[in-house]
């Protein structure tokens, strides 16, 4: 199908090209072949404060140059239309034909003319704030930091926007890999202005990004001294001291609400923060004055936050406060009562009140949501009758897109291997992977799959593949090297694909347990037992637990081996792993 014509081209071109397209007409209409005529049009050119006048000649050699470039673009050939606008601009120095050339290069992603087009562009226009904003973002995202300074320092010169400047500059210079480049950058633009709040929170956003911890909050504790009570501030604050400890980030926001109780959003992010470290009675004290502050602002949307409370009420598995602070969502006016639809089919589950979960997810109508809410119910239906019917309600769904067969399929492979119908799971997927566009998750589920079947050969080379598409795949990097470590098998590149997939996922416990686990297979106890630990410490996952415990055996503490042992089989008496390592190391 023909792409659409980008909406941004449309009506850029100035009133001179209108006339432009007029003589063309004229021209086709006089038949003039190879002769020169002598319309003349007229394009403003800025430089400095002075306009200059070009008459371009209209011969039937530009007018015919021009159409190709119209044509082509239109056709979604842009590699061409950008070429032959930008030799046109340079031909007849017009900043309008460079400016045209810059779009039409940029959004096809030709970059061996977006460069040049946008550096003409701007040396025929140096005035034109569009054509500034281009190349700025061109500086950036090549990498001349120092180059896009002056463009930068521009964002500063008024006093009535430079606050808002400094808070938009960590957005703009996001593109650029040099995050040290950027906080250099950053504090040499905001050097003039030290009494400056928003000028300190851009270096403290950048060091952050750079993992500079201590200058991040030497210039959030200034921000705090110039500018006493700014939420936003405290809130990255919270997240800088979340690097060093969960606690420490709650026991800050803490003291900041002593004296800004008024600060919903850090109450919220702190509410949040309890959950997540399972400080649950801590969170629930907060959720009243959230509620109290929230229904005293004009400005807060009460039915969002009532819904983040029901959120935060299910992951602290208060199921009865969660599904009435839905209920009070919808009666405020949320507005995706459909997804509240899903939560509230959620808490029925988890109630085990099947038949209205049910009810809710069948209320889901077709649309952004219906096929999460149908795919949630088959699960539903496998869980209380059987995997085939399960399959043949996601079977019988109509109208699905390429993108939403494959999570079909991914959905059905998954149950059949909860129902350890392994091979099925892989047929499945092996067809999916034929006939389908092969996505790196499709790829890393069919993998996955091909271990379970023990087809390690095909579970290596799809990985790989996956690998090779998506080289920030954590989770492909993860699984290859826990396959290797699991079978004691190429330790060494097993432990350098885990650590890849850290630095791509710091703290990802599975993959902490990975390592861990790799470094147990090749002997190194202490190495081994300090990565367990750490993910243990995150996740009181079974499997984490097994080996965790395993190790420490290993390591000769059989009574803290016992003990880890002992806690996770209370939670998880039937987890398979968990059985089998601790009748392993039964005396």
């Amino acid at each position: 199908m023909r792409p659409n014509k980008p909406a941004h081209y449309l009506n850029k071109t100035s009133l001179s090209y209108a006339q432009l397209f007029s003589a063309f007409l004229l021209i086709g209409a006089l038949g003039l072949n190879g002769c020169a005529t002598n319309s003349t049009v007229k394009t403003g050119l800025k430089s400095g404060s002075a306009t200059a006048d070009i008459k371009n000649q209209l011969t039937p050699e530009l007018v015919y140059h021009y159409l190709v470039a119209e044509v082509a673009e239109q056709r979604g050939d842009l590699a061409t239309s950008s070429a032959i606008f930008y030799e046109l601009a340079k031909a007849n120095r017009d900043p309008s034909l460079a400016e045209r050339a810059s779009k039409v290069a940029a959004h096809g992603n030709v970059t061996n003319l977006t460069i040049p087009a946008t550096k003409l562009w701007f040396e025929l226009n140096p005035t034109s704030n569009e054509a500034q904003q281009a190349m700025m973002e061109l500086l950036i995202a090549t990498g001349k930091l120092s180059d896009a300074k002056p463009f930068l320092a521009k964002l500063f010169v008024k006093e009535e926007t430079r606050a808002g400047g400094f808070l938009y500059l960590n957005s703009l210079l996001a593109r650029s890999a040099d995050r040290a480049g950027v906080l250099n950058l950053i504090q040499s633009l905001a050097k003039p202005y030290p009494n400056l709040a928003e000028a300190q929170f851009a270096i403290a956003q950048a060091a952050w990004s750079e993992k500079q911890d201590d200058i991040s909050l030497e210039a959030l504790n200034q921000a705090e001294v110039l500018k006493p009570g700014w939420p936003i501030a405290a809130l990255l604050k919270g997240q800088v001291l979340l690097g060093k400890s969960p606690q420490a980030a709650i026991d800050f926001y803490q003291s900041f609400l002593d004296q800004h109780a008024e600060s919903n959003e850090v109450r919220l992010n702190m509410a949040k923060l309890l959950v997540s470290q399972k400080q649950y009675a801590a969170a629930k004290k907060q959720y009243p004055i959230i509620l109290k502050n929230t229904k005293d602002s004009a400005t807060t949307n009460s039915a969002e936050v009532i819904a983040v409370l029901g959120l935060l009420s299910y992951q602290s598995s208060d199921y009865t406060a969660a599904e009435a602070y839905f209920q009070e969502s919808l009666t405020m006016g949320f507005k995706d009562v459909n997804q509240i639809y899903l939560y509230l089919a959620e808490v029925a589950e988890k109630q085990n009140r099947d038949d209205i979960a049910t009810a809710w997810y069948t209320k889901v109508p077709a649309g952004q949501h219906y096929l999460e809410a149908q795919i949630n119910l088959a699960n539903l239906i496998a869980r209380t009758q059987t995997v085939n019917k399960a399959i043949e309600s996601l079977d019988a769904l109509d109208d699905l897109n390429v993108e939403q067969q494959i999570i079909v399929i991914q959905t059905e492979a998954s149950m059949l291997a909860k129902a350890k119908r392994n091979q099925d799971a892989f047929d499945l997927l092996s067809k999916a992977a034929k006939n389908l566009p092969n996505t790196p998750e499709l790829v890393y589920d069919y993998a996955l799959a091909a271990e379970r079947v023990q087809k390690f050969d095909v579970m290596e080379a799809e990985l790989r593949k996956t690998i090779a598409a998506k080289p920030d795949f954590a989770a492909a990097y993860n699984a290859l090297g826990y396959s290797f470590a699991d079978r004691n098998i190429k330790l060494n590149e097993a432990i350098t694909l885990i650590e890849k997939a850290l630095r791509l996922s710091p703290n990802d416990h599975y993959m902490l347990d990975s390592l861990g686990w790799a470094h147990y297979r090749k002997g190194n106890l202490n190495k081994a037992i300090s990565y367990l630990q750490q993910a243990y410490k995150v996740s009181q996952d079974p499997e984490i637990a097994a080996h965790l415990g395993e190790a420490l055996w290993k390591k000769g503490q059989h009574d803290e081996a016992k003990r880890i042992w002992s806690e996770a089989l209370s939670l998880n008496p039937k987890n398979e792993v968990l059985l089998a390592t601790t009748n392993k190391f039964k005396s």
